[in-house]
């Protein structure tokens, strides 16, 4: 069994009040769904609990979190967003340091669900909610870890994840080629697991006030862009892309400020300490940014085909074609979830 850090809140000060650990999941729901009823029964929760937390959570964090209108639903407030903006950085930065922290206490542990499936995976907002599901958590004993798309897939090779999330894109380019993550994979011994289609490219503040209208724009005097970590598959992409283009990497300002998830390079933006950045249409549209589609891309898992039909490979695919993971996806932007879950074989030339 692994033990994994996570975020907590409360108020400043030795007897500072605790935020209630339901609380940020709510929100965060409120803001996809605008009403209370949805984004309670999304938890589980009544809709009587959800507005007594509510009521008992603003007070703990000192002012109103959402506003409730009839016949328009349900309306974070600034101090919500500013929260939810709060716990995406922080979370950004406990993914950094995770790997050092957890705590393995026994292996090879096994409960009513099977042994747990280890998951390393490529940051992705949908994935994520999909995980926190509370039905994906009954149904699955999931050991995930977000990283970027190489290191998954070198986690994987060592042995040390059963599934390797990453995206490449859906072009004939250097992508495709030699130096694909693909070609790390082996036709004979691996398989892909189908997850989704999704839009990358720039996320600007809103209003474009800065008129950023493709990659070359980001070169010009005075703009501020935050990247993603080396070795995470959209910074791979976001290369390769500046490569075609002839754009040198070091004509960006900020090039080299680096941020651990697609959310929290959206929150820079958000938050004015960076004037764009690069990542999924659904994290620009999480914080109403603007969004220039740049590249669409397929994400895939990596699994031995020796294990697809193992019982827990089973209930993750039956997760990933059910319908509750469609009706999470209908919350996301620019992506596109059909077959998910389905198998697929890799070609000779590391296509699928």
């Amino acid at each position: 069994m692994r033990l994994v850090p996570e975020i907590g809140w409360r108020r400043a000060g030795e007897n500072g009040a605790r935020l209630d650990p339901r609380l940020i999941p709510l929100l965060r729901e409120i803001g996809r769904r605008a009403t209370l009823r949805a984004a309670a029964a999304q938890l589980g929760i009544s809709y009587r609990s959800a507005w007594d937390m509510l009521l008992a959570q603003s007070e703990a964090a000192g002012g109103t979190l959402v506003t409730l209108e009839q016949g328009r639903g349900a309306k974070l407030t600034p101090l919500a967003e500013r929260l939810l903006a709060a716990d995406e950085a922080a979370r950004s930065q406990l993914l950094r340091l995770e790997p050092g922290l957890a705590v393995v206490l026994a292996a090879g542990e096994r409960g009513a669900k099977g042994r747990a499936l280890r998951v390393a995976a490529s940051h992705d907002p949908l994935l994520a909610a999909f995980v926190d599901e509370p039905a994906t958590r009954a149904e699955l004993a999931l050991e995930l870890q977000f990283k970027g798309s190489a290191d998954s897939l070198a986690e994987y090779a060592a042995g040390r994840a059963d599934l390797a999330g990453f995206h490449v894109p859906l072009r004939d380019s250097a992508a495709a080629g030699e130096d694909s993550l693909l070609a790390r994979l082996s036709a004979r011994r691996d398989r892909l697991i189908r997850f989704a289609e999704r839009e990358q490219g720039l996320m600007l503040a809103p209003g474009n006030p800065k008129r950023i209208r493709a990659l070359a724009d980001l070169a010009r005097k005075g703009l501020l862009f935050v990247n993603r970590q080396r070795g995470s598959g959209t910074r791979l992409l976001f290369d390769q892309l500046l490569a075609e283009q002839g754009i040198d990497a070091a004509d960006i300002g900020g090039y080299r400020d680096e941020e651990f998830t697609h959310l929290a390079v959206a929150v820079s933006v958000a938050a004015g300490r960076a004037d764009a950045g690069f990542g999924v249409h659904a994290a620009a549209a999480r914080f109403g940014l603007e969004f220039v589609p740049l590249q669409r891309e397929r994400y895939w898992f990596a699994v031995r085909a020796r294990n697809v039909d193992d019982a827990p490979l089973e209930r993750f695919r039956a997760g990933l074609a059910g319908r509750a993971f469609k009706r999470i996806a209908r919350g996301f932007v620019g992506y596109d979830v059909s077959g998910a879950g389905e198998v697929c074989a890799i070609d000779a030339r590391g296509g699928a």
